[in-house]
């Protein structure tokens, strides 16, 4: 063995080079790209000659510790109680499997050794990497990352995120980043509204694109520094909130699985990636039909009762809905949001016959049943907080602040953990249920466990929430799980791996939902996306758009209704019944179709192609004014399609109109809006 050695990880169409560096003991990056890229210099490679730094401060390492890279970053921070930091490693030999890596680093001084890990998803183009931390002594690690990724660029790095706050998630947006450094992350406990933990990099204006996203529910952050030379570096991991973690003596800590991707195809065919992976995530849950939800909240806030929500319930089984999601306000103490919460119990009062009964008359109607939960928040004058006061996050001597008039329960304590499986499992058991939709809507504030000691609160409430999850999966397999978090603050890969769809935002607003669908569909699946059609202007953006836009635009994920349909004409209804009727012949092809996204929310018209098995679905939205209108003739808006045999002929299902693919790449689906006619949804049959 040299200290070249180098080893390959495949992917469907990318390769990944790791060698050892021959300045010094560590890995670092060789190639990573399309298939073949390995063969020639590496593009990584720089020159020798470093001033004022080190060889590996200059390096593309895999992942270095401060010690051995002490000036432009490193991956970990580590020191014996009371004694200097850093680490100063050895290699200390690589096992090769079918797709998978491990390379092994050890410091016998310090007392650690640090195993690199790569996994290869089969089917995809992901690669997931994490680091195995052992202790042979008691060791406080200050910053323990999952992975570094080098990327090459010729001049500035063109950085996409997605930014946000309640209400405006996912909103992508760009840089440039000559030099310097750049961080996102979150410290409340969940990945947070302000930032998705995703980030994609390409080398200005280059199409090829590289992508990172963090397997992680709780607090973290993900860096890119446009380091010296030509090389972004992005490093990525969780942060813990006590500021380090103690390691006895012994123990091994892993650290989230960071998930790498790369597409030649620039940001529109990394998100296939992103696609292809969430789907098999999935498993065979993906199989299962995402059932058109109604959700009462929107009609009734906490004004919940069986009479009130039985009408509802049958407005919409008459326009086609299969599912039936009672909102928050179903339990004792909870006629707004100051109580209630950890007293899951059904209001007798809301429910006087019963609310096995009320199920069971949703259910008389055709519908399945769902009921949404709050399990990690507890009302301070609740039968629960009374019983366990200690159950809650609190520093001795300090006061609790409320946020939504509400304290959040320790996940990280096992009897918590306890308490809501059997809560759940109680709810699950007694009545007919088949949908769960877990909120959650306050970050920790006062994070302490008082007599605890040096506990690492934020990975052991990651820990429990996931635990809880794994649960409902293996005793509810049936059930359908939705994430929420006050709207989109928990959506990562963790909880994809075990939800069926999740909740992007509160806001359901046409046009502001546009965009945020736009940004979150260049990290996740359309099948994960959970989307509403409520009323109009309703309680966030007043510009108006048709019932048409509305639905058009939901369909492009997980169709839901949140509407007061009381308040809807016949004629509204119909409409509704007849787009619900159109989405269930196309779901299956915007769910496991490849998508494409036509431009962005802010050209005139813009779309999602979805493509699977001969049929082409184009979910086509008039955004902006009309061309000309009214005083002259305007044109045709025309959406360019992708990725179509130019030599195939596709069918209008509606229409009967045939295209050439040529034509259809070239010249595009064409569109005529009006003020009355600002969406469509055209279904291409290849003949």
């Amino acid at each position: 063995m040299t200290s070249y050695e180098r080893w390959i990880l495949r992917t469907d169409h990318t390769t990944y080079a790791v060698r050892l560096s021959p300045d010094g003991p560590w890995a670092e990056l060789d190639a990573w790209g399309p298939h073949g890229v390995e063969h020639g210099p590496s593009a990584l490679d720089r020159s020798r000659r470093t001033h004022f730094i080190t060889p590996a401060d200059a390096a593309p390492a895999e992942y270095l510790p401060y010690g051995l890279r002490p000036f432009t970053g490193s991956e970990l921070v580590a020191s014996r109680p009371g004694e200097e930091r850093g680490v100063w490693w050895d290699f200390a030999g690589a096992e090769e499997g079918e797709g998978t890596l491990r390379l092994a680093f050890t410091d016998h001084v310090v007392g650690l050794r640090t195993v690199l890990c790569y996994e290869t998803v089969p089917g995809t183009d992901v690669i997931l990497r994490w680091t195995e931390l052992t202790a042979t002594a008691e060791l406080r690690l200050e910053r323990f990352d999952s992975a570094a990724v080098n990327i090459p660029v010729g001049g500035a790095a063109r950085l996409t995120y997605l930014a946000g706050q309640w209400s405006q998630e996912f909103q992508r947006t760009q840089l440039a980043l000559q030099r310097g450094t750049f961080t996102i992350g979150s410290t409340q406990g969940v990945p947070g509204h302000a930032y998705a933990p995703w980030l994609a990099v390409q080398d200005g204006d280059s199409a090829a694109a590289y992508g990172v996203a963090l397997d992680w529910p709780g607090n973290w952050h993900i860096t890119a520094e446009a380091e010296p030379g030509g090389t972004v570096r992005v490093r990525a991991g969780r942060v813990p909130h006590e500021g380090a973690v103690v390691l006895a003596a012994g123990e091994t800590l892993v650290t989230p699985r960071l998930a790498c991707a790369f597409s030649p195809d620039g940001l529109d065919g990394l998100s296939r990636v992103w696609h292809r992976y969430e789907r098999r995530l999935a498993g065979e849950r993906l199989n299962r039909p995402r059932k058109v939800l109604y959700n009462s909240w929107e009609a009734t806030g906490f004004d919940v009762d069986a009479a009130g929500q039985l009408e509802l319930a049958k407005a919409a089984a008459e326009i086609g809905a299969e599912l039936f999601v009672v909102d928050d306000g179903w339990f004792t103490g909870r006629g707004d949001d100051t109580g209630g919460l950890g007293d899951w119990y059904p209001d007798p009062d809301a429910f006087p016959a019963g609310f096995d009964r009320f199920v069971a008359d949703v259910r008389g109607l055709g519908l399945d049943f769902g009921l949404w939960v709050e399990p990690e928040a507890v009302s301070p004058g609740s039968r629960l907080y009374a019983e366990h006061p200690d159950w809650v996050y609190r520093i001795d001597g300090r006061p609790a602040t409320l946020v939504r008039n509400q304290l959040l329960l320790d996940l990280g304590r096992t009897d918590v953990q306890d308490f809501v499986i059997g809560t759940l499992d109680r709810l699950l058991g007694d009545y007919d249920i088949s949908y769960l939709k877990w909120d959650m809507n306050r970050p920790p504030t006062e994070r302490g466990r008082p007599g605890s000691g040096p506990v690492d609160l934020d990975a052991e409430h990651a820990a429990g929430y996931l635990r809880v999850l794994d649960h409902l999966r293996a005793a509810h397999p049936d059930v359908t799980v939705e994430g929420c978090a006050g709207g989109g603050a928990r959506v990562d890969h963790a909880t994809l791996a075990r939800t069926d769809v999740v909740w992007p935002s509160d806001n359901t607003a046409p046009l502001d939902r546009l965009s945020i669908q736009y940004g979150f569909l260049h990290a996740h699946a359309p099948h994960v996306m959970s989307s509403w059609v409520t009323d109009a202007p309703g309680v966030f953006d007043p510009r108006p758009r048709s019932l048409a836009f509305r639905f058009v635009n939901a369909m492009c994920g997980v169709l839901g209704v949140g509407a007061d349909l009381r308040r809807w004409t016949a004629e509204q209804r119909a409409e509704a019944r007849g787009w619900i009727a159109r989405y269930k012949k196309v779901c299956h092809v915007t769910h496991h179709g490849e998508a494409r996204l036509l431009g962005t929310p802010d050209d005139s018209t813009f779309g999602v192609q979805f493509d699977h098995a001969g049929r082409t679905v184009v979910a086509a939205l008039s955004t902006g004014r009309l061309d000309g209108a009214p005083l002259v003739p305007g044109r045709p808006d025309r959406l360019r399609l992708r990725a179509l045999d130019p030599a195939a002929r596709f069918r209008d299902a509606a229409t009967g109109t045939t295209y050439s693919g040529a034509h259809l790449l070239h010249y595009g689906l064409p569109f005529t809006w009006s003020a009355d006619h600002d969406a469509d949804l055209v279904v291409l049959m290849r003949e």
